[in-house]
């Protein structure tokens, strides 16, 4: 037979399109052409691919061969078709039986020698080859990742040989089975480490409990970076298909994403960061900050220290929970569900307000200093707290249940009524959800109307203040709104004060 067709996948985002490796012998000059719109890493594979079947000890046939990679118009690239295209020059050549290859998939960079090596992107493969109803054959290095994807079979190699003696049946091998890759947290700091501090330690269970967006602003050194690093650890476990989505977006990242599985991501650029690294981009986009915090925590310390326009790309992902990057020839949409915690020093020096009037700012640079944060983008902060000083204790008496086991035990109390009542946290209400769930009195509306209008606060701004309110009700395990809570909310609004 002359003509053999493998399948494999290519990976967009963080997608896994369908991709047919086509190979077809035909008579004339011996030559080598590879079409379907190949990248430079698999226009070089066609030379891998020679030195492995060599190295291997097959014959590479001294034929014309064109390989063709389907669809035509999806661009490809890495070497993750190496496995792929092989199997087709032996399977197209009669090494290998062809109808041996119908039912299977197949990711895998080779070396020269017929190794298989690891690639980036097997889990959103994985996923669409159990959707497709096929068998994924991948590198032994990438076989843990791959059965992540329940009810797929995986077969895992680590030689080219391996691979055509199981496809001949001479050495037939065993679907993988995982080792129980299933729980490798690294511990979460403890909450009861921050001294003092209980008016932030509050706010940080209610941005917990309803998966708010939290802004803290005070002097240096009063435990902002530390009550921020604590929030994951209050946070309710992953859902498995939660899990799985953070898992494939570290699966295109790296190579060793399942370091921390499942746990939720914390990830704190620092403020030089450019907006391409926040949200993304590149010639052929990638998941920025914003995808790597997905389901997790975005912490940005020195937030005024951010470019201005750096920050204005978190408005829409904030509201949309995903972000789509358009370029020429693409157009990918990553998601972006994430809780943002941020941190800022009162005025450029940080000691304003002190007791001890360090401060030296001018009300013009002060004035400059907060002006490179937007009103649109503080509106979309539900919870805004200012951390004071506390007293210096070099050996403090630890609180008793003022731990993150308690904390969490609070949070997965509230998360569960919102999971029961709209399926979703808080924050992420809609409009129809938001007029249902979140009802208040006649008595009670025209209060929070008035406030509003006395702090001329915006219809977005009054509605995150309802979703704050909903989830301090959730916390006291109460059915509806009371002005207690609405009084609450209000207190952590800017101005409000």
């Amino acid at each position: 037979m002359s003509l053999a067709i493998i399948h494999s996948r290519a990976q967009v985002g963080v997608q896994a399109p369908a991709v047919s490796v086509e190979v077809h012998l035909a008579n004339g000059l011996p030559s080598l052409t590879l079409v379907g719109l190949p990248e430079t890493a698999v226009k070089e594979s066609k030379d891998r691919v020679r030195s492995a079947i060599l190295n291997a000890g097959f014959n590479f046939p001294a034929r014309r061969i064109t390989l063709n990679l389907a669809p035509a118009d999806l661009p490809k690239d890495g070497g993750r078709f190496d496995l792929a295209i092989a199997l087709g020059i032996l399977a197209a050549s009669v090494q290998v039986p062809a109808l041996a290859l119908d039912n299977i998939e197949c990711l895998g960079e080779l070396a020269l020698s017929g190794a298989v090596r690891a690639v980036r992107g097997v889990l959103p493969a994985a996923l669409a080859a159990r959707d497709a109803g096929r068998t994924l054959l991948v590198p032994r290095a990438n076989a843990e990742e791959a059965c992540l994807a329940s009810g797929l079979e995986v077969i895992a190699v680590e030689h080219l040989l391996e691979a055509v003696a199981h496809f001949n049946g001479h050495a037939p091998i065993a679907p993988y089975i995982s080792d129980g890759l299933t729980q490798s947290h690294s511990p979460y700091p403890d909450l009861r480490e921050v001294q003092g501090q209980l008016a932030a330690k509050r706010a940080l269970l209610i941005a917990a409990a309803g998966a708010h967006n939290l802004l803290f602003s005070g002097p240096p050194g009063t435990g902002k970076t530390l009550l921020a690093s604590r929030l994951p650890g209050l946070l309710p476990p992953l859902q498995e298909d939660e899990a799985l989505e953070v898992a494939a977006i570290q699966s295109v990242t790296s190579h060793t994403p399942l370091r921390h599985w499942p746990q939720r991501p914390f990830r704190q650029p620092h403020h030089s960061a450019s907006g391409a690294a926040l949200v993304g981009g590149g010639s052929k986009p990638q998941p920025g900050e914003i995808t790597l915090a997905h389901h997790g925590v975005l912490f940005l310390d020195e937030l005024p220290e951010f470019d201005r326009k750096v920050l204005e790309v978190l408005r829409e992902p904030m509201e949309s929970g995903q972000i789509i990057i358009s370029r020429a020839r693409d157009r990918v949409q990553f998601p972006a569900r994430f809780q943002l915690v941020a941190a800022m020093n009162p005025c450029p020096c940080g000691y304003l307000g002190e007791p001890s009037g360090r401060c030296r700012c001018t009300p013009e640079q002060i004035q400059r200093y907060r002006n490179k944060l937007s009103g649109p983008l503080l509106d979309r902060i539900d919870l805004h707290l200012t951390v004071a000083r506390e007293a210096t204790a070099l050996n403090p008496t630890p609180q008793p249940g003022n731990d993150s086991a308690g904390a969490a035990a609070k949070v997965a109390r509230a998360r569960q009524l919102q999971g029961q009542r709209q399926g979703c946290a808080n924050a992420f209400l809609d409009l129809p959800g938001l007029r249902r769930h979140c009802q208040l009195s006649t008595a009670d509306e025209h209060w929070l109307e008035a406030a509003c209008e006395r702090l001329n606060l915006s219809l977005r701004a009054a509605h995150r203040l309802l979703k704050v309110a909903r989830t301090l009700a959730d916390l006291e395990q109460v059915a509806s709104i009371s002005r207690n809570h609405l009084a609450e909310a209000l207190q952590y609004r800017p101005g409000a004060d």
